[in-house]
């Protein structure tokens, strides 16, 4: 059996995979899960997996989840408890949310483990560093985003000098086809009503805005190699065909199948094999048709503004990463427009000072400062407004 730790267990990707793990339970041993403080959620999935170990981010909650957990499953709790147990499984699961998800990727990979990363904001802001890490012995990345993932499926047996381009699809989120104008009223709700994936609050609004899509674009960079210039996104509404490759002969190859995050997770968990068990398996009878058009750059500016730190390179993608996660919060509290996101973010980035990134306590550096600025940014918005 390979053994599995699943990492922000309780979210949107941790639940999932935890549906995948008892699909093929002859497969999997989980032997540690981890939360920062849903501890009933995080309760019952211990009680029925019966894992080693539980880690809980939130100290204080620790006696309640103590009091919920089986009996001879070690609970660590407080700061470094999470990462603490990135290195206790051959397979591990990064689906902690946000720039909050760096140390789980340094210590799995620092372990020389598969890492199976769903945490793509820890690959973002850290790259320079990540990179060095990921030469351990060992270690290995399987993106567990869908386009991430078919893109590495597109390229299994292909000469990587042969790659000619990496097609990124999007949804196109919830408002594809507005304009700017059509989109300074929306709601919270209407933000967070994505027409095809079922995902976390955060990442739901990044789709909303292309964040994720540009997010994904520096992530393919690091992943993959290749230059900005070579990886394109267009809207595809279906959400069927998830990325594709083009060679330098012309060929595309591409991965479809029905929308469905069990299917990444289940071929970063099972790779080089596949899973028996099907996820997304499309009925060839009713697929009626396959939408293609180039993003709005005009009404989604966030993707522009990815590429733009993508490109300046060094802490930029950090600053970007973090000018984010103060804006979709600042919006999912109410306290600022959803158009305004894309101010902040512009604004933050306006004030880049051009630092690079030699080590981790330079990412966070990198991380706290933008944070900062972007707090700021937000403020005079609200002093104004």
């Amino acid at each position: 059996m390979t053994t599995v730790a699943l990492l922000g267990s309780t979210g949107s990707v941790g639940t999932q995979a935890v549906e995948v793990i008892r699909a093929e339970r002859e497969r999997y041993e989980v032997v540690a899960l981890a939360a920062n403080r849903s501890i009933e959620v995080l309760a019952a999935q211990a009680a029925e997996l019966r894992p080693l170990v539980v880690a809980l981010g939130d100290d204080e909650r620790a006696p309640e989840l103590k009091e919920l957990l089986p009996a001879g499953i070690e609970l660590r709790a407080g700061d470094g408890a999470i990462e603490s147990v990135a290195a206790d499984a051959e397979v591990v699961l990064n689906a902690v949310v946000g720039f909050a998800g760096l140390p789980v990727t340094m210590a799995a990979l620092g372990g020389g483990r598969r890492l199976a990363l769903a945490n793509k904001e820890s690959l973002i802001a850290a790259a320079p560093v990540v990179q060095r890490v990921r030469q351990t012995p060992g270690a290995e990345i399987l993106p567990v985003d869908s386009e991430h993932c078919a893109v590495h499926q597109c390229l299994r047996g292909n000469p990587a000098g042969r790659v000619s381009r990496i097609v990124l699809t999007a949804s196109g989120g919830p408002f594809r086809g507005r304009s700017a104008a059509d989109l300074a009223g929306v709601t919270i709700a209407d933000a967070l009503a994505h027409p095809t994936w079922s995902m976390g609050p955060k990442i739901t609004i990044d789709s909303s805005t292309l964040m994720n899509k540009g997010l994904e674009v520096i992530e393919a960079q690091a992943l993959f190699g290749l230059d900005y210039d070579r990886i394109e996104v267009v809207v595809h509404p279906q959400s069927v065909v998830h990325s594709m490759v083009e060679f330098t002969d012309g060929a595309t190859i591409a991965q479809l199948s029905l929308p469905d995050m069990r299917l990444p997770i289940g071929y970063a968990l099972a790779y080089p094999d596949r899973l028996s068990t099907p996820f997304g398996a499309i009925d060839w009878t009713s697929l009626a048709q396959l939408d293609f058009e180039a993003p709005d750059l005009q009404a989604f500016p966030c993707l522009a503004l990815a590429y733009e730190a993508g490109r300046a390179g060094g802490s930029a993608p950090a600053w970007l990463s973090a000018a984010n996660e103060v804006a979709v919060a600042t919006f999912l509290d109410g306290l600022m427009p959803w158009a305004a996101i894309a101010d902040v973010i512009k604004a933050t980035l306006d004030r880049h000072d051009g630092g690079v990134l030699e080590t981790v306590a330079d990412v966070v550096d990198a991380d706290r400062r933008a944070r900062d600025l972007a707090r700021q940014v937000v403020e005079r918005r609200a002093a104004t407004a």
